[in-house]
């Protein structure tokens, strides 16, 4: 009992400021397996949407989405440029509702290029809108200062007239879209990905499109990308994968748009995922509290899994966009420190399944953006986004927990590094944990598991240590812990403390520094209540987290 009291002690000084004490310590044992992946996912998996909606777009009589919109964001906020530079080479994704609406402002629409308006009747309520080439211009010169990874999303219904029930028929007008892609081939703009359409499967947000329609029109825009990169004279622009449908998931509209345009076609198989309900819903956040409404989401990312392997194994699965709660997010839950729990456990969970890039609704705008609308200035997401982005890398490894439900975890290597990253998310309000990490090579789980039942608490947490290190090296072994709690415990707060300290701008405007504190590895880990640790064990024996550059 040597060590447990005094780790009691230390649980009880750190949440002195917490409006909820923990009522129970509980044990838990982690087992992770870095012998192979389970998965992978791409080098830059976290992504970040930019939207197309205007100032007046408005739910719940709350009209969060100011000047955030393709057409009108400010490009030159110091705030905006550091906040994108930090991820070094953070994807974005340009898209939304309005997608599928806008023209682009060259050969016959150059004359004619006009933004949204409100017109009654309308898709979604709104115009057409246009984006100008000069506009594109700004954009791009944006992008290559920050070293954006740009997805591009492509209107989709040009040529189609709508009819009875929200269908949308006809074949697709292609003229405007492939004089913008030329137009941007022209420039030198490297495109990363080009998505065809917006929420137009299955039964479709708005307006739908059938299945056999779409692959043939997938055909085409592969064709017209063939053809206008193959021939370009630029030889440092790549081509870009081609992306869609850009839907919600629908098993047997998704297996008939694999099979009719067929191999090598779809490149990235793009899905959007709301699990969290309508911004309304006065439950959001005790649904993202609730193990058992997040891990729903599992069912959708094993489906999605499949169809890939059965009717498509050439293409990726990548969740296109995602802001937990639809129209618009929930205020004061989907900008504060409580939606990380959502959005890290999405993050891990997607990635177990195979996902390589995560696309989150939004950068910037309504109530789900990183960034404050006002400001510019990080909401907590944002945090939570750069350290996944810093400390997890793309192999997938499996994780076997014997533990409450409240607490969740994810393991991946750690990036550009040796050893292992270990995600830990404490749902729970009143319990603290207590947590075993082992190592599958160095472990006998029938051994381990059955015969030690009877040794102590602090005994079997000093063995199980002597396991995750390297049994090589005679270097003193440490582990990182990067801690994430909210500011006065409050779980609705936009300040996020990372290991007791307020994570905000420095005074000239940057990023702040994300540093870690060091733990002896043989020291028990401890995941209070309501909160999140990134660990790191730089010295876990781990085959195949080789040191990548």
């Amino acid at each position: 009992m040597g060590i447990y009291l005094p780790l009691i002690l230390l649980i009880l000084v750190a949440y002195a400021n917490n409006e909820i004490l923990a009522q129970n310590v509980e044990e838990a044992a982690i087992v992770v397996n870095a012998t192979m992946p389970v998965a992978f996912t791409d080098d830059s998996f976290v992504c970040a949407t930019i939207d197309w909606w205007p100032s007046d777009k408005c739910n719940y009589n709350n009209c969060p989405w100011g000047s955030s919109s393709v057409l009108n964001l400010d490009l030159v906020n110091t705030n905006l440029a550091k906040a994108v530079l930090a991820f070094n080479s953070l994807r974005i994704r340009i898209g939304g509702s309005l997608q599928d609406q806008v023209l682009y402002g060259i050969g016959d629409v150059n004359a004619s290029c006009q933004p949204f308006t409100k017109m009654a009747g309308r898709l979604f309520g709104f115009s057409k809108g246009c984006l100008s080439m000069d506009r594109w211009d700004k954009l791009n010169q944006f992008f290559k200062e920050t070293r954006a990874r740009i997805t591009f999303g492509l209107n989709a219904l040009r040529g189609r007239h709508a009819i009875k029930g929200g269908s949308w028929v006809g074949n697709w007008n292609s003229t405007n879209a492939y004089d913008f892609i030329k137009y941007t081939i022209s420039k030198g703009y490297q495109i990363d990905s080009w998505e065809y359409g917006n929420e137009l499967s299955g039964k479709g947000i708005g307006a739908r499109v059938g299945a056999e329609q779409y692959g043939k029109d997938v055909i085409k825009l592969k064709a017209i990308l063939d053809e206008l990169y193959d021939n370009n004279h630029n030889s440092q622009l790549k081509k870009p994968l081609l992306a869609a449908p850009g839907g919600f998931f629908d098993k047997e509209w998704y297996t008939k748009l694999l099979q009719v345009s067929g191999p090598n076609v779809v490149n990235l198989l793009t899905h959007h995922m709301y699990n969290l309900g309508a911004g309304v819903d006065k439950n959001i956040t005790n649904k993202i509290l609730d193990p058992n409404h997040l891990s729903r989401a599992s069912t959708m990312f094993a489906n999605l899994k499949q169809t890939i392997e059965t009717s498509g194994p050439w293409s990726s699965a990548w969740v296109g966009e995602s802001g937990g709660a639809y129209n618009n997010g929930a205020h004061n839950v989907s900008d504060t420190f409580v939606n990380s729990f959502w959005y890290l456990d999405q993050l891990g969970m997607s990635s177990t399944y195979g996902t390589k890039v995560y696309c989150r609704q939004t950068l910037i705008g309504a109530n789900y953006g990183l960034l404050d609308i006002k400001t510019y200035i990080p909401n907590p997401d944002y945090y939570s986004a750069l350290l996944w982005h810093r400390l997890m890398g793309k192999e997938v490894l499996s994780v076997n927990a014997i533990a409450s439900p409240y607490l969740r975890s994810y393991a991946h290597c750690t990036k550009g590094r040796t050893g292992i990253t270990l995600l830990l998310i404490n749902l729970s309000h009143q319990t603290d944990f207590i947590v075993n990490v082992r190592n599958i090579i160095s472990l006998n789980m029938r051994n381990n598991y059955g015969d030690d039942d009877g040794a102590s608490f602090t005994h079997r947490i000093k063995k199980s240590f002597s396991w995750v290190g390297s049994k090589a090296s005679d270097v003193p072994s440490l582990r990182e812990e990067y801690h994430l709690t909210s500011k006065d415990g409050s779980l609705h707060s936009k300040t996020m403390l990372l290991n007791g300290q307020p994570l905000e701008l420095t005074n000239i405007g940057d990023i702040p520094s994300l540093n870690h504190l060091l733990f002896s590895v043989n020291s028990p880990i401890s995941i209070p209540s309501l909160s999140i640790k990134f660990i790191v064990f730089p010295n876990f024996d781990a085959p195949i987290c080789k040191k990548q550059v």
